[in-house]
C-alpha cells in the first residue's frame, strides 16, 4: 500500500517525489513555508546516505516511507530529508530551501537575522529556522510536529531541474529541483 501525503506517493522514485514537493507547504511545530528547492537521493547512487547500507545514523532511511530523516552535516548543521521507498529500498529527498511564510518572528529569532530571503535558503538554515533537530528524526510526516500540505490546485508551479550541489559523487544527475523565479533558492540554477 502506498504512503500518500499531500497528494504525493512516497513510494515513487525519489527524483519524482523531489519534483512533486516543489510548491508543497511544510510546517514544523507550526513554523515553515513553501518548499522551493529539493534534491533527490537514491540508494543505488554513491552520493546517497543509503548507498553504504544501514547504519545508526541513517536507519530511518531504511524504514517506512513518508517519514523524516534528520542528520548533522559536517558536524555543524541539521538537515531534513523526507524518506521514500523506491523500488523496495531506501531513498530520500533533502529539503534545500523554503519560502518562509508562517512563524517569521520565530525564524528570525532562531537565525538571529531579519533578511527574509536568508532565513531558510539552504538545508542548514532551513533546519535552524524551523527548529529541526535530531529529535525530529524518524517521525511520520503526516503527524506532529510536521504538517505537509499540497499547494492550491489552481497554482501554476514551474519546476527547474539541474545537478545537485555540495556533493562530489554522482554530480551529473539532474536531481536538484527548484521553483522557477523564487528568490528563496539556496543558489541559482545554471541557465
Amino acid at each position: 500500500m502506498s504512503k500518500i501525503i499531500a497528494g504525493i506517493d512516497f513510494e515513487a522514485p525519489s527524483h519524482v517525489v523531489a519534483r512533486q514537493l516543489i510548491g508543497v507547504t511544510v510546517l514544523v511545530n507550526g513554523v515553515g513555508g513553501r518548499i522551493v528547492e529539493t534534491e533527490a537521493y537514491d540508494r543505488e547512487e554513491p552520493a546517497s546516505h543509503c548507498y553504504i547500507g544501514e547504519t545508526p545514523r541513517n536507519f530511518s532511511m531504511f524504514g517506512p516511507p513518508g517519514r523524516s530523516y534528520v542528520y548533522r552535516s559536517h558536524g555543524i548543521h541539521w538537515c531534513l530529508n523526507f524518506v521514500c521507498r523506491e523500488n523496495g529500498h531506501g531513498a530520500g529527498v533533502l529539503l534545500r530551501a523554503i519560502e518562509p511564510l508562517v512563524g517569521l518572528e520565530q525564524m528570525r529569532a532562531r537565525r538571529g537575522l531579519d533578511d527574509e530571503r536568508l532565513l531558510c535558503s539552504g538545508p542548514g538554515r532551513l533546519c535552524q529556522a524551523l527548529g529541526v533537530t535530531r529529535a525530529d528524526n524518524n517521525l511520520p510526516l503526516d503527524g506532529l510536529p510536521f504538517q505537509v500540505s499540497a499547494p492550491d490546485p489552481a497554482t501554476v508551479i514551474e519546476v527547474l531541474a539541474g545537478p545537485r550541489i555540495g556533493i562530489s559523487k554522482a554530480v551529473e544527475l539532474p536531481w536538484r529541483f527548484g521553483l522557477a523565479g523564487s528568490r528563496f533558492l539556496s543558489k541559482p540554477f545554471r541557465q
